[in-house]
């Protein structure tokens, strides 16, 4: 697993053996972001369900100024801490532990309370996207003309629009499909 644009671009990550854990294909980020853009210039990120952190990363690559990185497993979090040093990002990285089954966390906890662009790459098949996107919109965390990136089994259809996030586009990759929102205020 390579970053695949940017500053990092060609860097190798650091990657789970042997878990249940998923991360996103080197061709589903760099097709995310030929969608969303490659200048990620002053953005500020949150990647939740992070795992070895690619999407935040490659939008730090990208130049994002700062990405939040959340997921539950002690182990997802030593890799993405793992990831941020090899890539150089230390700095520009935070990491938390949460249970995000729970809704996502308050912007306290979040130490931001808007965000350009919002990773959703949950475990497929738990049917946490309605819930999650559905808190995305309505917690007031996103800033204004915000993405929202959603990836799911190929078999999960997702709403057209969720408060004021409106679905952009659709496209499945083998098992995987993507969906990205954007909003709209």
């Amino acid at each position: 697993m390579r970053i695949t644009g940017g500053q990092a671009k060609g860097r190798l990550l650091a990657s789970f053996k042997g878990l249940d854990i998923r991360p996103t294909p080197d061709r589903v980020r760099e097709a995310v972001f030929n969608i969303i853009g490659q200048d990620l210039s002053g953005f500020y990120v949150l990647d939740l369900f992070a795992g070895t952190g690619s999407l935040g990363i490659e939008a730090l690559s990208r130049g994002a100024e700062q990405s939040v990185f959340i997921d539950m497993s002690q182990q997802a979090i030593r890799i993405v801490k793992k990831n941020l040093a090899l890539c150089m990002f230390k700095d520009s990285g935070t990491v938390f532990r949460f249970d995000l089954r729970r809704g996502i966390p308050t912007v306290k906890y979040l130490e931001r309370d808007l965000f350009d662009l919002i990773f959703l790459d949950p475990p497929y098949g738990r049917e946490l996207l309605d819930v999650l996107l559905d808190d995305v919109s309505s917690k007031g965390v996103l800033s204004s003309g915000s993405w929202v990136v959603a990836e799911s089994s190929k078999n999960e259809v997702l709403p057209v629009s969720f408060g004021t996030i409106s679905m952009l586009d659709t496209r499945t990759y083998g098992d995987t499909r993507i969906t990205i929102y954007k909003n709209r205020d």
